[in-house]
Protein backbone atom coordinates (compact mmCIF):
# COMPACT_ATOMS: atom_id res chain seq x y z
CA UNK A 1 0.00 0.00 0.00
CA UNK A 2 1.25 3.44 -0.67
CA UNK A 3 0.45 6.97 -0.43
CA UNK A 4 2.07 9.95 -2.33
CA UNK A 5 4.58 10.79 0.98
CA UNK A 6 5.51 7.01 1.70
CA UNK A 7 5.44 4.29 -1.03
CA UNK A 8 7.58 1.47 -1.30
CA UNK A 9 11.02 1.40 -1.73
CA UNK A 10 12.13 0.54 -5.36
CA UNK A 11 13.20 -3.39 -6.21
CA UNK A 12 9.92 -4.94 -3.61
CA UNK A 13 7.51 -7.38 -4.15
CA UNK A 14 4.53 -8.51 -2.11
CA UNK A 15 3.99 -11.96 -1.40
CA UNK A 16 1.18 -14.67 0.64
CA UNK A 17 2.49 -17.32 2.14
CA UNK A 18 0.73 -20.07 4.49
CA UNK A 19 1.67 -20.11 8.15
CA UNK A 20 0.52 -22.41 10.99
CA UNK A 21 -2.67 -24.03 10.22
CA UNK A 22 -3.04 -23.10 6.79
CA UNK A 23 -3.60 -19.24 7.70
CA UNK A 24 -2.62 -16.83 4.92
CA UNK A 25 -0.03 -14.50 5.47
CA UNK A 26 1.54 -11.39 4.01
CA UNK A 27 5.11 -10.61 3.36
CA UNK A 28 7.63 -7.96 1.22
CA UNK A 29 11.01 -8.58 -0.47
CA UNK A 30 13.62 -5.83 -1.44
CA UNK A 31 16.37 -6.65 -3.13
CA UNK A 32 19.48 -4.01 -3.53
CA UNK A 33 21.08 -2.93 -6.26
CA UNK A 34 24.09 -4.85 -6.74
CA UNK A 35 25.12 -8.04 -5.22
CA UNK A 36 23.47 -8.07 -1.52
CA UNK A 37 25.40 -8.38 1.55
CA UNK A 38 22.90 -10.94 2.93
CA UNK A 39 19.15 -10.25 3.68
CA UNK A 40 17.83 -8.79 7.04
CA UNK A 41 14.39 -10.44 8.16
CA UNK A 42 12.29 -7.77 10.05
CA UNK A 43 9.78 -8.49 12.44
CA UNK A 44 7.65 -5.65 13.52
CA UNK A 45 6.17 -5.38 16.69
CA UNK A 46 2.47 -5.63 17.97
CA UNK A 47 0.13 -3.64 15.94
CA UNK A 48 2.64 -2.91 13.07
CA UNK A 49 2.29 -3.77 9.64
CA UNK A 50 4.73 -3.81 6.64
CA UNK A 51 3.82 -0.22 5.29
CA UNK A 52 5.28 1.20 8.76
CA UNK A 53 8.96 -0.04 8.18
CA UNK A 54 9.18 1.57 4.36
CA UNK A 55 11.91 4.07 6.04
CA UNK A 56 13.83 0.98 7.65
CA UNK A 57 13.86 -0.94 4.69
CA UNK A 58 15.24 2.17 2.19
CA UNK A 59 17.89 2.45 5.13
CA UNK A 60 18.94 -1.25 4.70
CA UNK A 61 18.47 -1.51 0.95
CA UNK A 62 21.25 1.40 1.25
CA UNK A 63 23.62 -0.43 3.44
CA UNK A 64 23.39 -3.18 0.43
CA UNK A 65 21.04 -5.79 2.32
CA UNK A 66 17.98 -7.46 0.63
CA UNK A 67 15.41 -6.93 3.35
CA UNK A 68 11.98 -9.49 4.46
CA UNK A 69 9.37 -7.94 6.08
CA UNK A 70 6.46 -9.72 7.48
CA UNK A 71 2.98 -9.28 8.64
CA UNK A 72 2.26 -11.20 12.35
CA UNK A 73 -1.25 -13.23 12.44
CA UNK A 74 -3.39 -11.48 13.35
CA UNK A 75 -2.49 -8.05 12.03
CA UNK A 76 -1.35 -5.76 9.05
CA UNK A 77 -2.61 -7.68 5.98
CA UNK A 78 -2.54 -11.59 7.54
CA UNK A 79 -4.70 -13.53 8.29
CA UNK A 80 -6.85 -12.45 11.63
CA UNK A 81 -8.30 -14.33 13.97
CA UNK A 82 -11.29 -12.92 15.44
CA UNK A 83 -14.04 -11.35 13.57
CA UNK A 84 -13.82 -8.08 14.96
CA UNK A 85 -10.46 -7.24 13.10
CA UNK A 86 -9.73 -4.77 15.40
CA UNK A 87 -8.96 -7.58 18.52
CA UNK A 88 -5.51 -7.76 18.83
CA UNK A 89 -5.70 -11.97 19.84
CA UNK A 90 -2.87 -14.36 20.30
CA UNK A 91 -3.56 -18.01 21.23
CA UNK A 92 -0.13 -19.26 21.55
CA UNK A 93 3.51 -18.39 20.96
CA UNK A 94 4.00 -21.52 19.50
CA UNK A 95 2.00 -20.49 16.44
CA UNK A 96 4.06 -17.27 15.66
CA UNK A 97 6.91 -19.56 15.87
CA UNK A 98 6.03 -21.64 13.27
CA UNK A 99 4.47 -18.87 11.31
CA UNK A 100 8.55 -17.42 11.26
CA UNK A 101 10.18 -21.02 11.02
CA UNK A 102 7.85 -21.17 7.69
CA UNK A 103 8.47 -17.54 6.58
CA UNK A 104 12.54 -18.91 7.13
CA UNK A 105 11.69 -22.19 4.44
CA UNK A 106 10.37 -19.75 2.08
CA UNK A 107 13.38 -18.27 1.33
CA UNK A 108 16.07 -21.27 1.28
CA UNK A 109 18.18 -21.12 -1.94
CA UNK A 110 16.06 -17.22 -2.88
CA UNK A 111 17.67 -15.06 -0.45
CA UNK A 112 21.56 -14.37 -0.16
CA UNK A 113 23.14 -15.05 3.23
CA UNK A 114 24.48 -14.29 6.11
CA UNK A 115 20.75 -14.27 7.22
CA UNK A 116 20.35 -11.47 10.52
CA UNK A 117 17.24 -10.62 12.08
CA UNK A 118 15.98 -7.54 13.45
CA UNK A 119 13.11 -7.12 15.64
CA UNK A 120 11.29 -4.77 17.25
CA UNK A 121 9.30 -5.20 20.63
CA UNK A 122 6.87 -8.59 20.51
CA UNK A 123 8.63 -9.22 17.44
CA UNK A 124 11.96 -8.78 18.75
CA UNK A 125 10.84 -11.18 21.72
CA UNK A 126 10.01 -14.01 19.56
CA UNK A 127 12.76 -13.62 17.63
CA UNK A 128 15.16 -13.93 20.77
CA UNK A 129 12.66 -17.35 21.41
CA UNK A 130 13.66 -18.62 17.57
CA UNK A 131 17.33 -18.22 18.55
CA UNK A 132 16.73 -19.68 22.06
CA UNK A 133 15.14 -22.66 20.49
CA UNK A 134 18.02 -23.63 18.55
CA UNK A 135 17.49 -22.05 14.97
CA UNK A 136 20.81 -22.07 13.38
CA UNK A 137 20.44 -20.23 9.64
CA UNK A 138 20.53 -16.64 11.21
CA UNK A 139 24.06 -15.72 11.39
CA UNK A 140 23.27 -12.24 13.98
CA UNK A 141 20.39 -10.28 15.10
CA UNK A 142 19.69 -7.17 16.86
CA UNK A 143 16.39 -5.78 18.55
CA UNK A 144 15.02 -2.88 19.51
CA UNK A 145 12.98 -3.14 23.24
CA UNK A 146 12.42 -6.97 23.08
CA UNK A 147 9.18 -7.84 25.06
CA UNK A 148 10.33 -9.17 27.72
CA UNK A 149 8.15 -7.39 30.53
CA UNK A 150 5.61 -5.17 30.09
CA UNK A 151 5.35 -1.82 32.54
CA UNK A 152 2.20 -2.86 34.26
CA UNK A 153 1.00 0.65 35.62
CA UNK A 154 -0.21 0.62 39.08
CA UNK A 155 -1.34 -3.15 39.26
CA UNK A 156 2.20 -5.74 40.44
CA UNK A 157 3.08 -7.66 37.73
CA UNK A 158 1.71 -10.67 40.05
CA UNK A 159 -1.89 -9.32 39.91
CA UNK A 160 -2.04 -8.82 36.59
CA UNK A 161 -0.31 -12.14 35.33
CA UNK A 162 -3.02 -14.11 38.07
CA UNK A 163 -5.94 -11.81 36.70
CA UNK A 164 -4.99 -12.82 32.86
CA UNK A 165 -4.64 -16.39 34.24
CA UNK A 166 -7.96 -16.36 35.08
CA UNK A 167 -9.94 -15.09 32.56
CA UNK A 168 -8.19 -17.40 29.88
CA UNK A 169 -9.09 -20.15 32.40
CA UNK A 170 -12.69 -19.11 32.48
CA UNK A 171 -13.08 -19.04 28.64
CA UNK A 172 -12.72 -15.50 28.86
CA UNK A 173 -9.66 -15.22 26.21
CA UNK A 174 -11.45 -13.74 23.07
CA UNK A 175 -12.37 -10.61 25.41
CA UNK A 176 -10.83 -7.31 25.27
CA UNK A 177 -8.81 -6.04 27.97
CA UNK A 178 -10.89 -3.23 29.71
CA UNK A 179 -7.92 -1.49 31.35
CA UNK A 180 -6.22 -1.09 27.74
CA UNK A 181 -9.19 -0.44 25.87
CA UNK A 182 -8.82 2.33 22.93
CA UNK A 183 -9.54 2.69 19.22
CA UNK A 184 -6.47 3.22 16.94
CA UNK A 185 -8.07 5.38 14.42
CA UNK A 186 -8.89 8.47 17.50
CA UNK A 187 -5.39 8.16 18.42
CA UNK A 188 -3.43 11.89 18.69
CA UNK A 189 0.05 12.71 18.57
CA UNK A 190 -0.07 14.75 21.64
CA UNK A 191 -1.80 11.46 23.66
CA UNK A 192 -0.70 8.29 22.11
CA UNK A 193 2.30 8.43 20.63
CA UNK A 194 5.63 6.30 21.56
CA UNK A 195 8.18 8.24 19.20
CA UNK A 196 8.90 12.44 19.52
CA UNK A 197 8.79 12.90 15.55
CA UNK A 198 5.63 14.49 14.80
CA UNK A 199 6.19 13.98 11.31
CA UNK A 200 7.03 10.25 11.27
CA UNK A 201 3.68 9.72 13.24
CA UNK A 202 1.63 11.76 11.36
CA UNK A 203 3.16 9.02 7.88
CA UNK A 204 1.55 6.17 10.15
CA UNK A 205 -1.72 7.73 10.73
CA UNK A 206 -1.79 8.79 7.11
CA UNK A 207 -1.06 5.47 6.00
CA UNK A 208 -3.78 4.18 8.54
CA UNK A 209 -6.47 6.16 7.27
CA UNK A 210 -5.31 5.16 3.45
CA UNK A 211 -6.11 1.37 4.30
CA UNK A 212 -8.23 0.61 7.60
CA UNK A 213 -7.43 -2.66 7.15
CA UNK A 214 -4.22 -2.41 8.59
CA UNK A 215 -5.70 -0.82 11.84
CA UNK A 216 -5.59 -3.08 14.99
CA UNK A 217 -7.12 -2.09 18.23
CA UNK A 218 -6.72 -3.41 22.03
CA UNK A 219 -5.39 -6.57 22.73
CA UNK A 220 -7.15 -9.24 23.89
CA UNK A 221 -7.01 -11.50 27.55
CA UNK A 222 -5.44 -14.02 25.55
CA UNK A 223 -2.74 -11.63 23.71
CA UNK A 224 -2.14 -10.55 27.64
CA UNK A 225 -1.66 -13.62 28.31
CA UNK A 226 0.60 -14.65 25.31
CA UNK A 227 2.76 -11.96 26.00
CA UNK A 228 3.29 -12.04 29.60
CA UNK A 229 4.19 -16.22 29.10
CA UNK A 230 6.39 -15.32 26.04
CA UNK A 231 8.96 -12.71 28.45
CA UNK A 232 8.81 -14.81 31.30
CA UNK A 233 9.53 -17.69 29.97
CA UNK A 234 12.66 -15.82 27.96
CA UNK A 235 13.50 -14.58 31.56
CA UNK A 236 13.43 -17.40 33.23
CA UNK A 237 15.50 -19.63 30.66
CA UNK A 238 15.16 -22.71 32.87
CA UNK A 239 17.11 -25.02 30.54
CA UNK A 240 19.75 -22.40 30.28
CA UNK A 241 19.50 -22.34 25.97
CA UNK A 242 20.33 -18.52 26.31
CA UNK A 243 23.88 -19.64 26.99
CA UNK A 244 24.22 -22.15 24.09
CA UNK A 245 23.07 -18.71 21.38
CA UNK A 246 26.29 -19.01 18.98
CA UNK A 247 26.14 -15.89 16.90
CA UNK A 248 26.12 -11.92 17.90
CA UNK A 249 23.03 -10.28 19.61
CA UNK A 250 22.42 -6.50 19.62
CA UNK A 251 19.51 -5.22 22.10
CA UNK A 252 19.35 -1.48 21.72
CA UNK A 253 16.56 0.13 24.70
CA UNK A 254 15.15 3.11 25.27
CA UNK A 255 15.97 5.53 27.90
CA UNK A 256 12.61 6.89 28.08
CA UNK A 257 10.36 3.61 27.17
CA UNK A 258 6.96 3.99 27.94
CA UNK A 259 6.12 0.59 27.16
CA UNK A 260 8.76 -2.37 28.11
CA UNK A 261 11.08 -2.40 31.57
CA UNK A 262 14.96 -2.23 29.70
CA UNK A 263 16.26 -3.64 33.34
CA UNK A 264 15.11 -7.63 32.10
CA UNK A 265 16.69 -7.25 28.37
CA UNK A 266 19.87 -5.64 29.76
CA UNK A 267 20.65 -9.07 31.99
CA UNK A 268 19.20 -11.18 29.03
CA UNK A 269 22.13 -9.28 26.99
CA UNK A 270 24.24 -10.12 29.80
CA UNK A 271 23.37 -14.14 29.59
CA UNK A 272 24.39 -14.03 25.48
CA UNK A 273 27.78 -15.18 24.26
CA UNK A 274 28.25 -12.54 22.29
CA UNK A 275 25.12 -10.09 23.57
CA UNK A 276 25.54 -6.63 23.34
CA UNK A 277 23.37 -3.45 25.01
CA UNK A 278 23.37 -0.44 23.80
CA UNK A 279 21.00 1.95 25.99
CA UNK A 280 19.89 5.25 23.52
CA UNK A 281 19.07 8.30 25.80
CA UNK A 282 15.27 10.11 25.70
CA UNK A 283 14.45 8.03 23.14
CA UNK A 284 10.75 6.74 23.36
CA UNK A 285 9.19 2.62 22.64
CA UNK A 286 9.85 3.54 18.82
CA UNK A 287 13.25 4.18 18.15
CA UNK A 288 12.93 3.32 14.89
CA UNK A 289 10.39 5.88 14.31
CA UNK A 290 12.25 8.66 16.59
CA UNK A 291 13.70 12.13 15.93
CA UNK A 292 17.10 11.58 13.65
CA UNK A 293 19.61 12.17 16.62
CA UNK A 294 17.50 8.68 18.28
CA UNK A 295 17.60 6.52 15.01
CA UNK A 296 21.60 7.34 14.62
CA UNK A 297 22.02 5.37 17.73
CA UNK A 298 20.81 2.58 16.36
CA UNK A 299 21.69 2.44 12.82
CA UNK A 300 25.72 2.70 14.07
CA UNK A 301 24.78 -0.67 16.60
CA UNK A 302 23.76 -2.28 13.59
CA UNK A 303 26.99 -0.73 11.93
CA UNK A 304 28.66 -2.48 14.19
CA UNK A 305 26.67 -5.52 14.27
CA UNK A 306 27.49 -6.57 10.99
CA UNK A 307 30.96 -6.01 11.21
CA UNK A 308 31.09 -8.64 13.29
CA UNK A 309 28.77 -10.90 11.22
CA UNK A 310 31.48 -10.26 8.07
CA UNK A 311 33.86 -12.48 9.64
CA UNK A 312 31.47 -14.72 10.69
CA UNK A 313 31.34 -18.33 10.22
CA UNK A 314 28.02 -19.32 9.59
CA UNK A 315 26.95 -21.83 12.17
CA UNK A 316 26.26 -25.24 10.25
CA UNK A 317 29.68 -24.32 8.95
CA UNK A 318 31.55 -23.98 12.11
CA UNK A 319 33.44 -27.15 13.40
CA UNK A 320 33.27 -25.97 17.29
CA UNK A 321 31.02 -23.50 18.59
CA UNK A 322 32.34 -23.99 22.06
CA UNK A 323 35.71 -22.82 20.56
CA UNK A 324 36.12 -18.08 21.47
CA UNK A 325 34.45 -16.25 18.83
CA UNK A 326 35.18 -12.50 17.66
CA UNK A 327 33.84 -9.90 19.92
CA UNK A 328 33.91 -6.29 19.56
CA UNK A 329 33.78 -4.60 22.97
CA UNK A 330 32.78 -0.86 23.74
CA UNK A 331 32.07 1.33 27.14
CA UNK A 332 29.38 0.33 28.84
CA UNK A 333 10.47 -12.08 17.73
CA UNK A 334 -9.13 -25.95 3.28
CA UNK A 335 -8.86 -25.56 6.69
CA UNK A 336 -10.84 -23.85 9.82
CA UNK A 337 -8.08 -21.36 9.11
CA UNK A 338 -8.89 -20.45 5.35
CA UNK A 339 -11.95 -19.58 6.24
CA UNK A 340 -10.59 -16.78 7.72
CA UNK A 341 -9.15 -15.72 4.42
CA UNK A 342 -12.33 -15.09 2.42
CA UNK A 343 -13.98 -14.08 5.46
CA UNK A 344 -11.38 -11.56 7.43
CA UNK A 345 -8.78 -10.84 4.63
CA UNK A 346 -9.69 -7.60 1.85
CA UNK A 347 -9.58 -8.38 -1.13
CA UNK A 348 -6.30 -9.47 -2.86
CA UNK A 349 -6.36 -6.37 -5.14
CA UNK A 350 -6.02 -4.27 -2.07
CA UNK A 351 27.09 -14.46 29.45
CA UNK A 352 28.32 -15.46 29.75
CA UNK A 353 32.03 -16.21 29.45
CA UNK A 354 32.61 -11.92 29.50
CA UNK A 355 31.05 -9.51 30.13
CA UNK A 356 28.44 -7.77 27.78
CA UNK A 357 29.66 -4.86 25.95
CA UNK A 358 27.60 -1.92 27.00
CA UNK A 359 26.99 1.53 25.52
CA UNK A 360 25.00 4.65 26.76
CA UNK A 361 24.14 6.65 23.84
CA UNK A 362 23.08 10.08 24.43
CA UNK A 363 22.32 11.59 21.03
CA UNK A 364 21.93 15.72 20.83
CA UNK A 365 18.94 17.46 22.26
CA UNK A 366 16.87 17.86 19.40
Amino acid sequence: MAIPEARPPEGGVGEWYRGAGGLRLRLGFWSPQGMAKGTVFVSPGRTEPIEKYYEVVGDLLARGFAVVVHDWRGQGLSARLMPDRLKGHARSESEYLDDFQRLLDVFEGRAPKPWLMLGHSMGAALNLATLVQGETRIAGAIFVNPMLRVKTGRHSLWAVTFQTDWKVRHGLSADYVPDLFDDPFEHTFENDALTHDERRYNLWREQLFACPHLGIGSPTWGWLHFALRLGETLIRDKNKLTKKVPVPVSIVCSGDDSLILRQPSKAFARKLPLGRYVEVAGADHEILMELDAYRQAFWEEFDVLTGLVQGWAAPEAQDDLSAPQPLVSQPETLTEAEAFDSRLLPPESEVATEPVAESVASPPAP
